[in-house]
């Protein structure tokens, strides 16, 4: 079992993710060995919220190219938690 500040590695802070703030959605960067149930539990012990639903989806690594050196940027995962309807993490609402 992996650690709560181990699993949730950054909030994203985007506009399709700051819209869905209002329906109770939070959007964070997790460890990539993370399992739904290790994010539910970090969020729930990090934030004292309850967590309804967590959907993950790993997001592939976009090419970049600096001059004529071409790069990748790393894979990584992201999930979307689900809080309980009233329920907020105050740490989002000031971004």
């Amino acid at each position: 079992m992996m650690e709560a500040r181990d699993v949730l590695k950054r909030p994203v802070i985007t506009e399709r993710a700051t819209s869905q703030l209002e329906e109770g959605k939070y959007t964070f960067e997790v460890d990539p060995a993370a399992t739904k149930i290790d994010i539910k539990n970090a969020v729930e012990e990090i934030f004292k919220v309850d967590v309804i639903k967590v959907a993950t989806l790993r997001v592939p690594g976009k090419l970049k190219r600096v001059g004529r050196h071409v790069g990748r940027t790393s894979d990584w995962k992201k999930a979307i938690v689900t809080v309980k309807k009233g329920q907020r993490i105050p740490f989002f609402e000031g971004a």
